[in-house]
């Protein structure tokens, strides 16, 4: 399919009329358009670039420039930047240290405001290993059973998180059976803070220990 051809099927499986499409990429009428996807007239690269974000698609896609992957190989997803702050324990509470100097990557599905480097194995049977870094996504609360970025006063950890029903208790529950439940009640709440809920985690791959 020729380029051409590409920019008239995206712009009607996307629904835009020419004279949209028109506005898009900056011409003043629907002509122009007209005749771009007849092919009588050509496109520099920054005009391909204009209609590739107009119509939600790549410079690669309508040059032919990008190949077909391989039926076992999958696309690296999108990704953009977020605050490494610090240090989080999955294990016994650790001192937080923040610094927002540093940035780690993080996919574009994941929905993170930050992330964290774990410690410990408190979180093993969630699958999220020391070094790991784990995304939060900052909010006040999250439901019983979710896995939390939480404060206790200066230190802090990655748990789940389980409130009573009157929510004067909050328990945090590891994901080893090693470590005891984190119990904190009435007065003892006012220095218990979720930092946010934990959406997504990174964990490099890790080769067997050899014989």
């Amino acid at each position: 399919m020729e380029l051409h051809e590409k920019i008239r099927c995206l712009r009607e499986d996307r629904g835009l009329s020419q004279e949209a499409l028109a506005q898009r990429v900056g011409y003043t009428d629907r002509s122009s358009i007209a005749k771009i996807e007849k092919g009588v007239v050509s496109l520099n690269a920054d005009k391909i670039l204009l209609f590739a974000q107009a119509l939600g698609t790549t410079p690669g896609y309508l040059t032919g420039w990008e190949t077909s992957l391989p039926e076992n190989v999958l696309p690296l997803p999108g990704l953009r930047d977020v605050p490494l702050i610090g240090t989080i324990a999955c294990g016994k509470p650790i001192l937080a240290v923040e610094n927002a100097d540093e940035t780690v990557s993080a996919p574009d599905s994941i929905h993170a405001d930050f992330a964290l480097r774990c410690q410990g194995d408190s979180m093993i049977n969630a699958r999220i290993f020391d070094g790991d870094l784990v995304y939060i996504r900052a909010q006040p609360e999250v439901e019983n059973g979710q896995i939390a970025a939480v404060r206790i006063g200066d230190e802090a950890t990655l748990k789940r998180v389980y409130y009573s029903p009157d929510r004067h208790r909050i328990t945090l529950r590891a994901c080893n059976p090693l470590y005891p439940d984190l119990e904190y009640a009435e007065a003892e709440l006012e220095h218990v803070q979720v930092l946010g809920l934990a959406v997504g985690f990174f964990s490099p791959l890790r080769q067997p220990p050899t014989a």
